[in-house]
C-alpha cells in the first residue's frame, strides 16, 4: 500500500465555508505525472476531505448549510480523483492486474484500487456504512466507483482487458457445474436452470415482484448463463419468466417487470453488481460468449457462444425488453407488450439506447426511449423486436420449434459473425464508459429519487 510521507503532504490552508467557521482544507493536488508521487497527493487530499465529512452529521440529519458543505467536499474530492485518473488510469490498472496477467472481476478490482491507492475509490468499510440506507440519504459514494470504471473502460487497453475479465466464468458457476452436468437441474434462489434435450431452460422466479431485476436475480442469472454455456450437452439457451404472485397475474407467467424500483428507492440496487455489472456480466456473456481460454488464440477459440431463445409471457418491461435485444429468437404471446420506460423512470435503460435503433430504426427507438411508447403485439413494429406472436397455449410448442431450428451446428458460428458486424467490441466499450457516469448520476438525481419515493409511498398505502 502506498503510504503518505510528510514531504508529499501539502500544507493545510484555512478557508471560509458556508457555515461561517474556518475549516482546515488541503489545496487541490498539483499532479506532476509520477504515479507514486501523484498517488500520495491524492491520498492526502481525499483524507482531508473525509475528515471534514466526518465532522458533519449523516445526510438525513444535516441542515442546508451542512449539506452544502458536504457536497462541496465530495465534488472537490471527485475532481481530484478525475484528474489523477486522466493521467494514470492505465498504470493503475496494470498495477492492480499485475501487468494485465490476471483477470480481476469488477467489484474486486474497484476495492483493490481502494486498498492499493488510498482515496481513489471508496473502501469496503465506507460502502458498508451506506448499506441499509435509502438512496436519497446516501452521499452517493458509488459516483466515485463510476469515475474509476469510466476511466478504465475509456482506455482501449485496460477496458478490453476488463471486458475479458467479466466474460470469464464465475467461481459459483464453476462450483455448481459438476452437479448441473450430472442432474441437468440447478435451483438457485431466484432462477431455475433445467436441461431438456438440447436446450437449457432458464426460468426467472422472482415471483414476489413480477420477476423484476434486483441484485439477487442478477447474480443468479449470471450463474445460470455460465452453466448453460459451460455444459457441452446444451446447444441452445431459453429464457422465460415463471409464475408470479401479483393478484392481477395470479397463476400466470410474466417475463420481467424490469428494475425493482422499490429496491432502488431503498438503496439496494448496486452500481457495480447491478447497473454496470449486468451489462458486463450475464448479458454480455449471452451476446459475446463465455471466455474459456483467455491466454491464447483468436476470439472464436477463446469463447463459447450459443444461441438464445426468449419466451415472453405478459410483458417485457425495462430490463426485460433489453434482454430481447441480444436474443436470437423471440416469441411473444398475443396479449404481451414491450416497453423501455426510460423517460418515466428517469434512468438509462442499459444498452437499450445502443441496440434498439438497430432493430427498429431511429424514429421508433426515440418513440420508445424518449416518449415511453409501448409496443403491443398487434403493432407492426412488434415484428422488428420479436420473431413470432402466438396464443398463450401455443408458447411451449413454439419454443420447442425454435430450439430445434437453432440447434444446427452452424448457428453459433454465424451468430458470432453477426455480432462482430452489429456491435463491434470498441463500440460496446466506449458506450459503457459513458454509461457508467451517466447512469450513476441519474440514479441519484432529484427527479428519480422523487419518483421512486412516490411509488414506494403508494405501495405502502396499499398494504
Amino acid at each position: 500500500m502506498i503510504a503518505a510521507t510528510p514531504a508529499a503532504t501539502p500544507a493545510a490552508t484555512p478557508v471560509d465555508t458556508p457555515l461561517g467557521a474556518p475549516v482546515e482544507a488541503v489545496p487541490a493536488p498539483a499532479y506532476r505525472g509520477d504515479l507514486a508521487e501523484d498517488a500520495l497527493l491524492l491520498a492526502a487530499f481525499t483524507a482531508a476531505g473525509e475528515e471534514q465529512l466526518a465532522t458533519l452529521p449523516v445526510k438525513r440529519e444535516r441542515d442546508t448549510a451542512e449539506q452544502d458543505l458536504a457536497q462541496r467536499v465530495l465534488t472537490a474530492c471527485r475532481a481530484a480523483r478525475r484528474g489523477f485518473l486522466v493521467r494514470h488510469a492505465e498504470a493503475v490498472y496494470d498495477v492492480l492486474t499485475d501487468g494485465r496477467t490476471r483477470l480481476v472481476r469488477l467489484p474486486d478490482l474497484v476495492f483493490a484500487a481502494a486498498d492499493r491507492f488510498p482515496g481513489l475509490t471508496p473502501t469496503r468499510a465506507a460502502m458498508a456504512a451506506e448499506d441499509g440506507v435509502i438512496q436519497a440519504e446516501k452521499d452517493g459514494l458509488e459516483a466515485d466507483q463510476a469515475l474509476f470504471c469510466h476511466a478504465v473502460l475509456n482506455s482501449p487497453v485496460a477496458g478490453r482487458h476488463l471486458i475479458d475479465a467479466m466474460l470469464a466464468p464465475t467461481p459459483r458457476a464453476q462450483e455448481l457445474l459438476p452437479a448441473f452436468r450430472d442432474t441437468g437441474r440447478i435451483e438457485l434462489d431466484s432462477v431455475l436452470v433445467e436441461r431438456r434435450g438440447d436446450a437449457a431452460h432458464v426460468t426467472f422466479r422472482n415471483a414476489h415482484c413480477l420477476n423484476a431485476e434486483d441484485n439477487r436475480l442478477i447474480a443468479d442469472l449470471e450463474t445460470a448463463v455460465d452453466l448453460v454455456l459451460l455444459d457441452d450437452r446444451v446447444r441452445v439457451g431459453v429464457l422465460r419468466g415463471g409464475e408470479v404472485d401479483h393478484p392481477a397475474y395470479a397463476g400466470r407467467r410474466v417475463f420481467s417487470a424490469g428494475i425493482n424500483l422499490k429496491d432502488l428507492r431503498n438503496g439496494d440496487i448496486s452500481f457495480m453488481e447491478f447497473l454496470l455489472g449486468r451489462e458486463l456480466g450475464y448479458i454480455n456473456k449471452m451476446y459475446r460468449g463465455l471466455l474459456t481460454a483467455p491466454e491464447h488464440g483468436a476470439w472464436a477459440e477463446r469463447t463459447v457462444q450459443k444461441p438464445w431463445v426468449g419466451a415472453v409471457d405478459a410483458f417485457a418491461i425495462g430490463g426485460g425488453m433489453q434482454l430481447l435485444l441480444v436474443l436470437d429468437h423471440v416469441i411473444a404471446e398475443e396479449d404481451a407488450y414491450f416497453s423501455l420506460p426510460a423517460a418515466e423512470e428517469g434512468i438509462v435503460p442499459g444498452l437499450g439506447n445502443l441496440r434498439l435503433s438497430r432493430l427498429t430504426g431511429a424514429r421508433t427507438a426515440r418513440q420508445v426511449l424518449l416518449g415511453g411508447r409501448r409496443i403491443a403485439m398487434s403493432d407492426p413494429e412488434a415484428r422488428l423486436v420479436c420473431d413470432e406472436v402466438v396464443p398463450a397455449t401455443a408458447m411451449d410448442d413454439a419454443v420447442e420449434r425454435a430450439v430445434a431450428a437453432l440447434s444446427a451446428p452452424a448457428v453459433a458460428a454465424n451468430r458470432r459473425m453477426l455480432g462482430l458486424v452489429e456491435e463491434p467490441l470498441e463500440l460496446f466499450r466506449g458506450y459503457l464508459a459513458e454509461f457508467a457516469l451517466v447512469q450513476v448520476e441519474r440514479s441519484y438525481s432529484d427527479d428519480v429519487l422523487a419518483k421512486v419515493e412516490r411509488r414506494w409511498q403508494r405501495s405502502q398505502g396499499r398494504r
